[in-house]
């Protein structure tokens, strides 16, 4: 049986009052429900989706942008990426209960569709957009910090750190805790002419490849490889 839509604000898993429940409707409906219903007019959350993710990076790069003045585009960019990657929208959507609302076809069903992470994060990539088109772009910024609130304040603690970019000494940290090791780094490739050279380093513990980095030194392409590890890490 299909879950009711919410249709208060104690049942309502989002803390924005839809003007237009036909938005709210429309974001929480996957292809899949409409598609099993021959002859329905109703309207599924991609469209809503494309737009979500464009207005979500917009109102994460506006927000990192103004918080971490001293970053480099470079830094701003990694940032973000893991701010709005699949496993952090997911999470977000997850804390929230969205799955429990969406309107999905009997296979989703079967297949355990409101927990799968691709179908929550982009339910809730159509969420920021209905709440967009509804409210405005502070609406939906207000409504995307405080979803994302866990992943930003976890950035923002970190960031706050001495040496908080200091991928490679948080992650032998973690290696000697977790495994009583030391990570080891490996030059993949070598390109580019010798004013601009790109380097290639992947980071492995136990016999494993843990993470995997690009820059124009050995050193940023080993912090870049750290970092990519104590991402998989965190997710």
């Amino acid at each position: 049986m299909t879950p009711a839509l919410p249709a208060d604000r104690a049942s309502n898993p989002f803390s924005y009052q839809f003007k237009n429940p036909a938005l709210l409707h429309e974001a929480l409906t996957h292809k899949s429900h409409v598609n099993e219903r021959k002859g329905s007019a109703g309207k599924h959350n991609e469209r809503l989706e494309f737009l979500g993710d464009a207005v979500l990076s917009l109102i994460v790069s506006d927000h990192l942008a103004a918080l971490f003045p001293h970053l480099t585009e470079g830094a701003l960019s990694k940032l973000k990426a893991r701010l709005v990657r699949e496993a952090s929208l997911a999470a977000a959507a997850k804390r929230m209960n969205l799955g429990a609302h969406l309107q999905l076809g009997r296979g989703e069903e079967l297949s355990k569709g409101r927990e799968k992470q691709s179908l929550l994060a982009d339910a809730l990539e159509a969420v920021i957009a209905a709440i967009y088109l509804d409210g405005g772009l502070e609406a939906g910024r207000t409504f995307t910090l405080d979803v994302l609130g866990e992943e930003l304040s976890r950035i923002e603690s970190q960031e706050a750190k001495p040496g908080g970019d200091d991928y490679k000494t948080r992650f032998q940290e973690w290696c000697q805790k977790h495994y009583d090791a030391l990570p080891r780094y490996v030059m993949v490739k070598q390109s580019g002419p010798d004013h601009q050279k790109l380097f290639e380093v992947d980071v492995e513990i136990d016999s494993r490849v843990a993470g995997s980095g690009r820059g124009h030194s050995k050193k940023e392409a080993e912090q870049m490889a750290a970092r990519q590890a104590l991402e998989q890490i965190e997710s």
